[in-house]
């Protein structure tokens, strides 16, 4: 018997990153593509990907990317025999899967029937249940109103958690440790799940694992013969908002005993729905290894890099095949863990208050590798020149690096980090840097509270250790000299070149002698602080990347930007601000005035770019320190906004549905002279 024949064309409901990263293995397949995009990606990189692109509407997702009649209308256009959904937007939607079918097009997902049982959180737990997967004691129905969630929560017991039950991805989900928290989190949970899937229903049930919780998932396949697999687990239990951030394959924490036992149960709860193409079953474990279902998801996995990496399957190769009518490639017993892969996500966000990030990418390289013996991968949908918008998620990449082990894996991953240049908008590198050359992540002793713990108080930024300051000291000089050396590169100057080898370098107000010479064979031999550190690397004035050894340990030091003397740096994932002045200069300084503090106290600024939906006070309202005054919507999460401090609230500058710019000011609070004087009449 012949096996079915691979679809010629195939169109993509998607953008970004997995639009690429679909397209990618279909151009490898031979297959074409259509890419959709709204107006704002007219250019954007999965639309110059594609063979051919439709336009489907306006920038908000709710005209264009989430408009069924419009795709469906794309695929008759284009003629694609398939389509497939990428993660998000409609991917985990039945009503498009089935309007996809109705159309004698192939959907290469799930089907429908499975997607609903699955996508329903209410329905899913009994299915799992019924399944005999390990499930946490809930309430098995919707829960609609605060009074009904309170009077859940009491049976049940807190901690609870509040989870959409048409929901995924850390959106319409708030966990509440006791009564006082539950309404305010109810409430932001289901305006959340209705903005994100136009479904506000709520599924209450104990948050298990309050202490110690490791978030643990398994890919399953299965096409249309009745065949079924697992592959090694998904360690995601470094996580911000509910959201995954650093993710590796296989885990730390799982034995071969656990990894059958969650295998099996996952391969149980697909065959129980007639699952077809690739889901992921996911779970939450405790520190006795006891594990409970939390949900499926009925799509490709943002981080299903990690596990292609480690078991040498192209997942979306596989759901491509399934679709078209053929067995798996594998079977169970086929199945082997290589190496280690870790994926880190890359958001335009701050990586202290984690909020969303907008602007150009003005300057943006993909870092790479030579070694021989690993593998740094970079899923991206932007280029140099591509806009973070508004309007869709702030991820920017995924970078996954791959080794021969974990220690590889994470060595490869410092790396490619620290060769990661982006300008233009702020990112989430430093933390990202940050938390994997943690002793703690290194050991593999992590948990969901991880970020919580180690930054109680928010990520303050890497700690330079004295060595590496003065690693960071000579760069700095380095670099200071190489470009003086080359603005005087000329006959006419050279002989006024002025020398640069008695310098002062400050770096975080701490001042450092330091004096270089530069050796016939282009190195340096610095001096700092009365060590002398041999200096090797190539950089020269252009280059983003200052790459080479300081005392004979590696160094990656970014150039940011150069003002005069001072010098921004990213060293370690973290910027620093450096100047490098003549030892006569620096005397001068002294006498410079410190800038002046302008933040403002009378208002309520907007974070990011949003939209407003939630005002809770009005003129003349009294409001304390940390109030919440309204609520914004900025790339599809609901972001509190606080009072600066007590006062009296003099004026509202908005309304619900107005749209507003970063730093717009949303609530004008009465002066503090003006509040005191009312208070005395």
């Amino acid at each position: 018997m012949s096996s079915p024949k691979l679809f010629s064309k195939i169109l993509v409901a998607n953008r970004g990153e997995i639009a690429c990263r679909v397209m990618k293995t279909a151009r490898r397949l031979g297959i074409e593509t259509v890419a959709v995009h709204s107006d704002v990606d007219v250019q954007a990189v999965h639309v110059r990907m594609a063979d051919e692109a439709v336009n489907i509407g306006p920038a908000p997702s709710n005209q264009s990317y989430l408009c069924i009649d419009k795709i469906l209308e794309a695929i008759e256009q284009t003629g694609a025999e398939a389509v497939h959904p990428g993660y998000g937007f409609l991917s985990e939607n039945s009503e498009f899967s089935q309007a996809v079918a109705d159309a004698g097009v192939a959907f290469i997902g799930p089907g429908p029937k499975a997607m609903d049982e699955m996508g329903d959180k209410i329905r899913s737990m009994r299915i799992a249940q019924e399944a005999g997967v390990s499930c946490a004691p809930r309430y098995d129905g919707e829960v609609n109103t605060v009074e009904h969630a309170l009077e859940i929560a009491r049976e049940v017991g807190y901690p609870i958690i509040m989870k959409a039950s048409a929901g995924g991805g850390g959106k319409g989900m708030r966990i509440a440790w006791e009564e006082s928290e539950l309404a305010e989190g109810f409430q932001l949970a289901r305006e959340e799940a209705m903005s994100s899937f136009g479904d506000s229903r709520m599924l209450i049930q104990n948050y298990v694992c309050p202490v110690f919780a490791r978030h643990i998932e398994i890919q399953v396949m299965g096409d249309k013969h009745g065949n079924y697999i697992y592959l090694p687990e998904r360690e995601c239990s470094i996580q911000r908002r509910h959201q995954k951030v650093i993710e590796e394959a296989p885990s730390v924490y799982i034995d071969e005993d656990m990894r059958k036992a969650m295998g099996e149960q996952a391969v149980a709860l697909a065959r129980a729905v007639g699952y077809e193409s690739a889901g992921t079953v996911e779970f939450l474990a405790d520190e006795n290894k006891k594990f409970y279902f939390l949900e499926m998801n009925t799509r490709l996995q943002v981080e299903h890099p990690v596990t292609e990496l480690v078991s040498g399957i192209d997942l979306v190769e596989e759901m491509i095949r399934v679709a078209a009518g053929e067995k798996l490639s594998v079977k169970q017993s086929d199945i082997n863990i290589n190496g280690w892969a870790v994926e880190s996500r890359v958001y335009a966000e701050d990586s202290v208050n984690y909020m969303p990030s907008i602007g150009l990418l003005h300057k943006y390289i993909e870092p790479t590798s030579d070694d021989q013996t690993g593998l740094v991968r970079v899923d991206s949908g932007v280029a140099e020149g591509s806009e973070i918008s508004i309007y869709y998620d702030p991820m920017i990449s995924k970078l996954i690096t791959y080794g021969k082990d974990r220690t590889h894996a994470l060595e490869l991953m410092e790396k490619a980090l620290d060769s990661y240049v982006i300008k233009g908008v702020e990112h989430n590198i430093p933390l990202l840097r940050d938390v994997i050359q943690q002793e703690r992540f290194r050991k593999g002793n992590i948990t969901t509270k991880f970020l919580e713990e180690e930054y109680p108080e928010g990520f303050p930024g890497y700690q330079l250790a004295d060595q590496q300051k003065k690693e960071l000291v000579a760069s700095a000089a380095c670099v200071h000299a190489v470009q003086q050396m080359a603005h005087y590169d000329f006959p006419e100057f050279k002989d006024s070149a002025p020398s640069p080898d008695k310098l002062v370098v400050v770096l975080a107000d701490e001042e450092f002698s330091v004096s270089l010479n530069k050796l016939e064979d282009g190195s340096f031999q610095v001096t700092v602080n009365g060590e002398t550190l041999p200096v090797q690397s190539n950089w020269a004035p252009g280059k983003e990347l200052f790459v080479g050894t300081v005392g004979g340990n590696e160094v990656i030091v970014q150039q940011i930007e150069k003002s005069g003397s001072r010098h921004s740096m990213r060293f370690h994932g973290t910027v620093f601000d450096v100047a490098v002045r003549r030892d006569d200069d620096q005397e001068l300084y002294q006498f410079m005035k410190e800038p002046i503090d302008t933040t403002d106290m009378d208002a309520v600024l907007t974070p990011m770019p949003g939209v407003c939906v939630a005002i809770t006070v009005q003129p003349g309202d009294t409001v304390s320190a940390g109030q919440v005054v309204a609520v914004v919507e900025a790339m599809k999460m609901q972001n509190n906004m606080l009072c600066p401090r007590n006062g009296v609230v003099k004026a509202v500058h908005v309304e619900v549905g107005t749209k507003m710019g970063a730093e717009d000011i949303l609530i004008e609070l009465e002066k503090e002279e003006a509040a005191e004087s009312t208070d005395l009449a």
